[in-house]
């Protein structure tokens, strides 16, 4: 079982819970942040540390973001290797479809 990055972080991206992960098993793109779940083991600490509220254990995705299991194992895996590994804190992005800002 993994935790799943989900909608809430799609151009909101906060990286509080890459910095509590154990395993450092989270990964970027502009718009926002992927779990491994090769890597995920579901400790549960990043959760709490998502002010979006966009982390999920994986059986418990809402349905209307069932597609974002896949999409983080494979945004994960394609961003492996090419600079997209994330462990420290960065400066939040918060674009015009935010929905902290709403």
């Amino acid at each position: 079982m993994s935790h799943i990055v989900t909608a809430n972080c799609n151009d909101c991206k906060y990286t509080d819970c890459c910095v509590v992960c154990p395993v450092e098993c989270f990964y970027q793109d502009e718009m926002m942040l992927y779990i491994d779940p090769q890597d995920c083991i579901d400790c549960e600490a990043c959760v709490p540390e998502c002010p979006v509220e966009a982390i999920f254990a994986e059986a418990n995705v809402p349905t209307q973001w069932a597609s974002y299991t896949q999409l983080n194992a494979d945004k994960a895996a394609a961003l492996k290797g090419s600079g997209g590994h994330i462990t420290e804190k960065q400066d939040a992005k918060e674009g015009p479809d935010c929905s902290a800002k709403k």
